[in-house]
């Protein structure tokens, strides 16, 4: 009999939970820009984010052929599989400068997974570099395409939107980076190797300052948002604080990736 546990994992192992984060977010898009439910294009981002992250995270294994592969990364190949037809099936469906867009974000994501340089590591191993590479492909995914999508002009609110989009996604990465502090390779120049714990901690809470204030800057100013992004900053805020390299694997995989999801359920039920 097959065990929660392992269904549960499965789901995380298999970028499901990251993908439905990536969906959140787009639809915080269309609430944000008053952009009417666009499903091809979350679709498109849900199931792009579980073969873009499943790329990454067992390309190089793939390729080693060192062992075969478990059941689980069976299925995992197959579900990948799957989700690559769907992502093809979206992909014919969105306005032609999506598609330019989202073949840019591709591209970057293949810059960060395979070494395009003669005796280069990929991006993903330049050092300092991650981070930032990550938090713009989300803001690509989950901005930039659903609003071009939708034709809506990239006027101020859009610029003030890619900057929250992109403190969001780096406070969360900050938090991956101080658990997985133990194991990352010191060549990486993570932001917890080169300025502590401590100091990434005080960064990431000194960046959501920025975060928060820069909604009453919004052309569109809604208050009832203030209150959303209020519980945002203070569940960042919590999370920051407590992590540690000795939290375990849940507290990143599923408890972290949650928070863009309870960012939009805030959203659709309060």
């Amino acid at each position: 009999m097959i065990s929660i546990k392992r269904v549960f994992d499965f789901y995380l192992h298999s970028s499901v939970h990251v993908a439905l984060s990536v969906y959140a977010l787009v639809r915080m898009t269309h609430y944000m820009f008053n952009i009417n439910a666009d499903e091809t294009v979350a679709n498109f981002a849900f199931l792009g984010t579980i073969v873009g992250y499943n790329f990454v995270k067992y390309d190089a294994l793939a390729r080693a052929k060192k062992r075969a592969m478990r059941t689980e990364l069976k299925l995992i190949a197959f579900l990948s599989l799957l989700s690559l037809i769907g992502v093809g099936y979206y992909f014919f469906q969105l306005e032609r400068i999506t598609q330019i867009v989202s073949i840019l974000v591709l591209a970057l994501t293949l810059l960060y997974t395979l070494p395009f340089f003669p005796n280069r590591k990929n991006a993903r191993n330049w050092a300092g570099v991650k981070i930032y590479i990550v938090a713009l492909c989300w803001v690509g995914v989950t901005l930039v395409l659903p609003l071009i999508n939708a034709h809506v002009t990239l006027g101020n609110d859009f610029f003030l939107k890619c900057i929250q989009r992109f403190i969001l996604v780096f406070v969360l990465i900050l938090i991956f980076e101080i658990i997985d502090m133990p194991n990352d390779d010191p060549h990486l120049h993570t932001v917890p190797q080169q300025i502590g714990i401590r100091g990434t901690k005080l960064t990431g809470l000194l960046l959501l300052v920025p975060f928060y204030c820069l909604e009453f800057l919004k052309y569109h100013f809604v208050e009832e948002q203030l209150i959303v992004n209020a519980i945002l900053v203070i569940l960042l805020s919590m999370f920051l604080v407590f992590a540690n390299e000795k939290r375990s694997k849940y507290y990143t995989a599923f408890w972290v990736e949650s928070i863009p999801i309870i960012w939009w359920l805030m959203v659709v039920f309060f």
